[in-house]
């Protein structure tokens, strides 16, 4: 097992006013050469979106974009002529493909929108590009594993995106002692601590940490907050 840890205030930070962002890999002005990516993964960032504001409409090409919002509201609307609103519990993909333009922007006049941003490398360029959400409940994420995200070869009810790839996220009590096992041979993970702390196969990580874990088929994961411990977990090909 090859594992990496990465410290929250490792991360890169960019400060805009209107949105506050903290990078895992590197992105934009940030550039980290040891941090450009944890295979097909391309981007994680934790962004805080100030009221009455967001990202006005911005192109994308041959990229798996994932949104998942924590905190508060975006209206997403795309060249694809979608327009619609999610929020916590929801989960959007979008398949750039040969190019899209879309907005993200935060409908509040008073709170601030919280959400993580997620880049996966496509299997194939230039594909139509495609556009889906949908709603997975914190209740059905209690002591277990659920898959967020799957890749479109593969049946069930997951949103689909064209990567070899997994996003799935559980909720955990103290002590509740959970597993993960690796669903592609060669796949590595990246597990992120949205909430709470734990250890995972020894490596004791808190709110927004991170460990990277490659070379393995099972990871085990013991949650060690009073409250519940949110855990996300992006399994990626390596190659």
């Amino acid at each position: 097992m090859q594992k990496i840890f990465y410290k929250k205030n490792t991360r890169g930070v960019s400060e805009h006013g209107w949105l506050s962002s903290r990078f895992s890999f590197s992105f934009a002005d940030y550039y980290n050469p040891d941090r450009m990516g944890f295979g097909a993964l391309r981007v994680l960032n934790d962004d805080k979106i100030a009221a009455d504001n967001g990202f006005g409409m911005h192109e994308h090409k041959n990229m798996e974009i994932i949104s998942i919002p924590l905190e508060g509201e975006l209206i997403h609307k795309d060249s694809l002529g979608n327009e619609l609103v999610i929020g916590p519990d929801e989960v959007q993909v979008m398949s750039a493909g040969s190019g899209v333009t879309h907005s993200e922007i935060n409908p509040s006049m008073d709170v601030e929108g919280q959400f993580l941003q997620i880049w996966i490398q496509t299997r194939e360029n230039d594909i139509d590009p495609a556009h889906g959400n949908a709603t997975f409940p914190a209740g059905n994420q209690l002591g277990k594993f659920v898959t967020l995200v799957k890749p479109d070869t593969v049946e069930g009810e997951a949103l689909s995106i064209h990567a070899d790839a997994y996003i799935s996220r559980g909720r955990f009590a103290e002590g509740q002692e959970g597993t993960y096992d690796i669903q592609i041979q060669g796949n590595g993970a990246f597990i992120f601590i949205i909430e709470g702390s734990a250890t995972i196969d020894g490596q004791p990580l808190e709110t927004r940490d991170a460990l990277s874990v490659s070379e393995t088929s099972t990871i085990t994961i013991t949650p060690t907050s009073p409250e519940f411990t949110d855990i996300l977990i992006i399994e990626v090909p390596m190659e």
